[in-house]
């Protein structure tokens, strides 16, 4: 898809029939309250992160029938001339707020608030799932990796694992959530994530010896690159790494076997020869879990694939967008309208959010309101306007996300760090009266 194509047709065909049926019923123009939300995390997880808001915006401003998708409605059948005008004029006209993205998230945090007529709502509800969904399975995964590597940088190399467009959403998101920079680049034109590097295991399989391989690579790239050394023999490959690249070589990097144990032999081989400065890389199936295994191991950088962009295990963040409030008529009172089948209910009244922070300024608890709630220092306001009257106002820089993640993982308490066995690190506290 294009950057500019038309993003209507990326919902499922129960949306339109929806439209048709309220559109002769005379429910279509009724006032509505949406909400995004996850009613429980992937298991042990600690928190989820708010992620594909920048994506989302983009699609809604795209979100056109234009003549195309309107012929292949036509000709599909079961559209009456009816929904297949009103379709030809469709603009979101409503409001959005969201979670700022980057932010996290609990089960029950309204992620995302969309106000409008029954109509314009319900038609958005298949592409922005499609696209937080992803996004923040992603996110959250790339978050507990970022939080398990520390200081130590990683570049996102998962594009060959998935889909051609959702490594480009995988590459953003790990950028938004602690990832240094990305190999794909596409992601590097659409987005401005920082793009990197060097050569696989074919490039030295390519030339007759692996000294000859080494050689071209640093006549190319400069010194500073990354040489791969487990094509053949480990210990041979960093001795002519270094031979070759001296004192100044970039680093090396390790893709097979016991990482840990070979970070620890290659470092040391690094240091005996003169290269104390050279960086070790590992890469090879890595995941939080193996991340935070070598935090002992003098490891500088990792470089992670398959278990980024299938979100780690958990590879849909299970958002749900139910209507929670609508008027009686087209542009009375909203009321509260709630889910109530067994094990799937949802909670009525539109709704605001905040998090209590304790005196030394940590997250003590999610608390969601029934109205925007005012003058209290300890809440942080969670949710911020992102449309206006169907005016996109709340778009923003990759980084400023980037920089909001930052923040709200360095707020929640020190449980956040726990890998194995997690709850949720705060408690989701609901302010509003249940539904009777």
């Amino acid at each position: 898809m294009t950057d500019d194509a038309s993003s209507a047709l990326l919902t499922d065909r129960y949306e339109l029939t929806m439209l048709q049926g309220a559109l002769h019923s005379g429910a279509a123009n009724r006032r509505t309250v949406f909400e995004m939300f996850a009613r429980r995390l992937p298991e042990n997880r600690g928190y989820g992160v708010v992620a594909g808001t920048g994506r989302f915006l983009d699609a809604l401003e795209r979100f056109r029938f234009d003549s195309a998708a309107l012929d292949y409605l036509a000709g599909a059948g079961g559209l009456d001339d009816t929904t297949l005008s009103w379709l030809a004029d469709y603009r979101f006209s409503g409001d959005v707020w969201g979670y700022g993205e980057g932010e996290a998230y609990f089960p029950g945090s309204p992620i995302l608030v969309v106000e409008g007529t029954f109509a314009e709502s319900v038609l958005l509800e298949t592409v922005a799932l499609s696209i937080y969904n992803h996004d923040s399975a992603i996110a959250s995964a790339a978050s507990r990796m970022s939080l398990a590597a520390g200081d130590r940088p990683m570049i996102e190399m998962g594009s060959r694992r998935t889909h051609e467009m959702s490594a480009v959403a995988a590459a953003r998101a790990a950028y938004m959530t602690g990832f240094s920079s990305t190999s794909n680049l596409e992601a590097g034109r659409r987005f401005g994530v920082p793009t990197a590097g060097t050569s696989a295991h074919s490039f030295v399989l390519v030339h007759d010896t692996e000294r000859e391989a080494f050689e071209a690579q640093l006549r190319a790239l400069g010194g500073d690159t990354t040489l791969l050394v487990d094509t053949y023999d480990v210990e041979e490959a960093v001795r002519t790494a270094v031979e070759l690249g001296g004192s100044g070589l970039g680093g090396v990097r390790v893709d097979s076997g016991d990482l840990s144990s070979a970070a620890f032999r290659v470092r040391r081989q690094l240091d005996d020869l003169g290269a104390p400065k050279s960086r070790v890389i590992v890469t090879g199936d890595l995941d939080e879990h193996a991340i935070q295994a070598l935090a002992v191991a003098p490891v500088d950088g990792y470089g992670v694939g398959t278990a980024l962009v299938t979100g780690s295990g958990a590879p849909t963040a299970s958002l749900v967008y139910k209507l929670v409030a609508r008027s009686e008529h087209g542009t009375g009172e909203l009321e509260p309208v709630a889910k109530r089948s067994v094990g799937k209910p949802s909670k009525g009244g539109r709704k605001w959010a905040s998090r209590r922070l304790d005196e030394s300024g940590v997250a003590a608890a999610e608390i969601v309101h029934g109205k925007e709630p005012q003058g209290d220092p300890r809440l942080r306001p969670l949710l911020r306007r992102l449309v206006a009257d169907g005016e996109v106002v709340g778009r923003e820089p990759i980084d400023e996300a980037r920089e909001r993640h930052s923040r709200s993982i360095a707020e929640l308490p020190e449980t956040v760090h726990r890998m194995h066995r997690a709850e949720p690190v705060i408690a989701t506290r609901f302010e509003q009266p249940e539904l009777a």
